[in-house]
C-alpha cells in the first residue's frame, strides 16, 4: 500500500445544466458545478451566514450519460471522487489551474421537482425511501483461533 488516500465525498445542489463533451473513440465526459454550504450563526450580530463552496465536477462515459438525462439545475446529488488538478494555458498565454472531482459514483438524493413540490404543497407528504446505497462488497470475517482472553 503507498499509504495515500485521494477521495472526496460531497452532498450538494447542482449550479447548472450537465454540460457533454463527446469524443471520436465515442467516450465522453459531463461537467457540471456542485454547490455546497455551510451555515453558522454569527456570534457578534447573532444572524444566520450561509457560505457556499463551489466544486468542479467531471464524470465520464455512462456515468456522464446517465448524469445528463436525468440530473438538472438545482437537483441534490451525493457524489464520491478523487481530486484532480489540472494545468492548462489561457490565451494570453498564462498558467492556470482547475482542481476537479472525478466522480467514481454518484447517488441522485431529490430532484428539483421534488424539491419545489414539496415546498408548495402544505398538505402532508409520504415519507419517501431512502436511496440505494452503495456498498463494496467485503470478505467476511472468519472466527480465528487464538490465546486471547476475551
Amino acid at each position: 500500500m503507498s499509504g495515500t488516500l485521494n477521495k472526496v465525498m460531497l452532498i450538494g445542489h447542482l449550479g447548472d445544466e450537465v454540460k457533454m463533451h463527446y469524443f471520436e473513440g465515442g467516450g465522453c465526459v459531463g461537467r457540471f458545478p456542485l454547490a455546497t454550504n455551510e451555515t453558522y450563526t454569527s456570534k457578534q450580530t447573532n444572524e444566520r451566514i450561509t457560505n457556499t463552496e463551489w466544486h468542479n465536477i467531471v464524470v465520464r462515459n455512462k456515468g456522464a450519460e446517465i448524469c445528463e438525462k436525468y440530473l438538472s439545475k438545482g437537483d441534490k446529488v451525493y457524489i464520491e471522487g478523487r481530486l484532480k488538478t489540472r494545468k492548462w494555458q489561457d490565451e494570453s498565454g498564462q498558467d492556470r489551474y482547475s482542481t476537479e472531482i472525478q466522480c467514481t459514483d454518484f447517488t441522485f438524493l431529490t430532484t428539483k421537482k421534488e424539491s419545489e413540490g414539496t415546498a408548495s404543497s402544505g398538505a402532508a407528504t409520504v415519507p419517501k425511501p431512502e436511496p440505494i446505497k452503495h456498498k463494496v462488497n467485503e470478505p467476511p470475517i472468519e472466527d480465528e483461533e487464538d490465546d486471547l482472553p476475551f
